[in-house]
C-alpha cells in the first residue's frame, strides 16, 4: 500500500487560527483526557515543531514523560476553560466524547480557543444513538433499519410484535456499554427491562432504539474533518470481547490493528462517499458544520456496507495504531481543520501495518484491583518498531502504577500484519504486573 495523500511539506501547512498563532508560531496544547488515546495524542504532538507546550488533563502516567498533567477532570468544562484561558492554550485537543457533548467545544469558542473537536450539537452524533440515526436517514447513510421509543410499555408492545434477533441501544451516552444484543425472545424482553426498567446505564437509557442486527465483520473508518473537507485515514479494527475469538464480556478496547484487509485502500474513497462526506454535508446544512474527528463504526458483509453508528472522536484503541502509521505532522492536520483548509496532504501515512495489544487489569471490565507496580517498560519500549502507550496508570513514589482497567497498549509497527503481530506479542511478554491478562489473537481476523 502507497501512503495516501502524498508527501507534506512546509508549503502544505494551514494558516494559523487568526487569534494567538498569528502572534505566536509555536502552539500550547491541551489535551483533555487520561487513556492510551491520550497518552498517543500527547505522544505524537510532541514531534511537530509547531508544539512549544503540552499539557494533559488529567493526564496518566505515560502523558506525565510527554507532558505537563493538569488535576482537571475531562468532564469539568469550566475548569478546563479556566485554566486554557490562564495558560494562554492555542489549541484544546479533545480525546473523549463526554466534554464535546457536554459543549466544551462552544464554552472554548466563546474565549475564542481552538479546539479540535465538533459542538455540542454535532456531538449528538455520538451522545444520542436516535440523533445519529435520524441524521443518517435524512444523508442517505445506509444503516439498520431502526425505531425508537420514550417508554417502557410501547416499547414492549413493539417487541411482542417481532422476531429476534434485535439489537437493543441506549440512546444516551453509557461508557460504550448499553448496547444488548438479543438473540432470543426472552434476551429481547430481558434486555429492554435492563434499559428502560431497571436504568442499568443512567440516564442514557431513557429512550431505547431497537434496530435489526446486521451480520458481517466490524471495521473502523475515520476521517479528520473541517467543516467541508475531509482527509481520510487507514482503515482499522478494533477487538470489543474481552476473550480470544470474541468472546466474553464487551469491552472498551482490548487491541486493535490497521490497515483491516476486509477495508483495503482501493475501497476508501467508496465508502468516504457512503458514510462519511454524506454526514459533513447534513452537518453543514444543519449550521453546525463537523470539525475534528469522524469516526464511522461499519459492519461490512460481502459487498453490503452499513453504519452501526459514528463516533465524534479518536477510538481507544484505534488511536494508538493509527497515530504509529501517521508520517505527517498531526498538530498541522488539526490547526487545518480548526480554520476550515483542511488538504489531503496534511494526512500522510506509512505504509507499514501496525497493531497494539491491549494489557488488563484482572477483572476487567468487571471489578479490579489497583496500585500494582508494572514492571519491563523500558525494556518493551526499546524494542525497534514498539511503542508502549499507557492507559489506566499513574507514576508514583518512583514507580508506575496501574490505576485502570485498561492498562498498557502495546503498539508495533512492522512490514505487514503478521511481523506486527509478532513484534507486539514480544512486547507484551516483557511487561508484567500482578492480575494482568490481554488477548493472545489480536489481528487473528486479518490474518485469516
Amino acid at each position: 500500500m502507497k501512503p495516501f495523500g502524498g508527501k507534506a511539506s512546509a508549503a502544505a501547512l494551514p494558516q494559523a487560527p487568526q487569534t494567538q498563532q498569528q502572534r505566536r508560531p509555536l502552539v500550547k496544547v491541551l489535551i483533555v483526557g487520561s487513556g492510551g488515546r491520550e497518552h498517543a495524542l500527547a505522544w505524537k504532538l510532541k514531534h511537530s515543531p509547531l508544539v512549544k507546550e503540552i499539557f494533559v488533563a488529567p493526564g496518566n502516567g505515560g502523558t506525565a514523560a510527554e507532558a505537563v498533567n493538569v488535576a482537571i477532570e475531562d468532564h469539568d468544562v469550566a475548569g478546563l476553560v479556566a485554566f486554557a484561558v490562564e495558560k494562554k492554550i492555542d489549541l484544546v485537543v479533545v480525546g473523549p466524547e463526554l466534554p464535546l457533548v457536554l459543549g466544551l467545544t462552544d464554552a472554548l469558542t466563546a474565549k475564542s480557543i481552538a479546539c479540535f473537536g465538533p459542538d455540542a450539537y454535532a456531538a449528538q452524533l455520538e451522545g444520542s444513538k436516535s440523533f445519529a440515526k435520524r441524521i443518517m436517514r435524512e444523508s442517505g447513510v445506509p444503516t439498520a433499519d431502526f425505531v425508537v421509543f420514550n417508554e417502557y410499555k410501547v416499547a414492549l408492545d413493539y417487541l411482542q410484535s417481532v422476531e429476534p434477533p434485535v439489537v437493543l441501544k441506549a440512546d444516551g451516552l453509557a461508557a460504550g456499554k448499553g448496547v444488548i444484543v438479543a438473540r432470543t425472545r426472552q434476551e429481547m424482553f430481558d434486555g429492554l427491562a435492563e434499559i428502560m426498567f431497571k436504568k442499568a446505564f443512567g440516564a442514557a437509557g431513557a429512550s431505547v432504539v431497537i434496530e435489526e442486527m446486521l451480520e458481517g465483520e466490524e471495521v473502523s473508518f475515520l476521517a479528520f474533518c473541517d467543516g467541508d473537507n475531509v482527509a481520510l485515514l487507514p482503515s482499522a479494527q478494533d477487538h470489543k470481547p474481552v476473550g480470544n475469538g470474541d468472546t466474553g464480556a464487551n469491552t472498551g478496547g482490548m487491541g486493535a490493528y490497521s490497515p483491516a484487509p476486509i477495508l483495503p485502500e482501493s475501497e476508501y474513497e467508496r465508502v468516504a462517499d457512503l458514510a462519511i462526506r454524506p454526514i459533513i454535508r447534513r452537518m453543514a446544512e444543519l449550521g453546525h458544520p463537523f470539525k475534528g474527528i469522524l469516526y464511522a463504526g461499519l459492519m461490512i458483509n460481502g459487498d453490503d456496507i452499513r453504519v452501526l453508528e459514528y463516533n465524534v472522536r479518536f477510538g481507544d484503541p484505534e488511536c494508538q495504531p493509527l497515530l504509529l502509521r501517521l508520517e505527517s505532522d498531526l498538530a498541522v492536520a488539526m490547526l487545518a481543520c480548526v480554520v476550515g483548509r483542511l488538504k489531503p496532504e496534511h494526512v500522510v501515512c506509512r505504509p507499514e501495518t501496525s497493531l497494539c495489544v491491549v494489557m488488563a487489569a484482572g477483572g476487567y471490565p468487571g471489578a479490579y484491583e489497583k496500585g500494582m507496580v508494572i514492571a519491563g517498560l523500558a525494556a518493551a519500549d526499546q524494542l525497534a518498531g514498539v511503542k508502549v502507550f499507557q492507559a489506566g496508570t499513574e507514576f508514583k513514589d518512583g514507580r508506575t502504577v496501574t490505576t485502570g482497567g485498561r492498562v498498557l497498549g502495546v503498539t508495533a509497527l512492522a512490514n505487514d500484519l503478521a511481523a506486527a503481530q509478532k513484534l507486539a506479542y514480544q512486547a507484551t511478554g516483557k511487561l508484567h504486573f500482578d492480575s494482568c491478562f490481554y488477548r493472545s489473537d489480536i489481528g487473528a481476523k486479518g490474518l485469516r
